[in-house]
């Protein structure tokens, strides 16, 4: 468990830097309101989990530590929008449609309305 634990922090601290220095170079390279970097990292992100869960289904191509660093560390740390977009991904492979629905609905509006109330609390 501590090993698992390890590679998921170690891939999650270089995701987090990976994040901060693309978001941080793209805001510099186009300041503009829009938030592009965030938007840019987190359709990456998408874009690597997929690959590492294809790579991982695929003939065993990456065992469960290589998904441990890679998914849930580097993916989780450089975006955890990431691992909603799989998680529904899966849903609808699935075919749950009702808890897609369900989860990709609550999880922004009850995203926002939480971050929304935080602020006010704390206010």
């Amino acid at each position: 468990m501590l090993r698992n634990i390890l590679i998921v922090g170690i891939g999650g601290s270089l995701g987090s830097v990976a994040r901060y220095l693309c978001q941080k170079y793209i805001h510099e390279w186009n300041p503009h309101p829009f938030p592009i970097g965030t938007f840019l990292v987190n359709v990456l992100g998408c874009f690597l989990i997929g690959i590492i869960y294809s790579l991982a289904e695929k003939g065993n191509l990456l065992g469960p530590e290589g998904r441990l660093l890679l998914a849930t560390g580097f993916c989780g740390g450089f975006t955890t929008f990431s691992a909603f977009a799989l998680e529904n991904v899966n849903l609808l492979k699935t075919g749950n449609i009702f808890y897609f629905g369900l989860y990709t609905a609550g999880s922004v509006f009850l995203g926002i309305a939480a971050t929304w109330l935080g602020m006010a609390v704390s206010q």
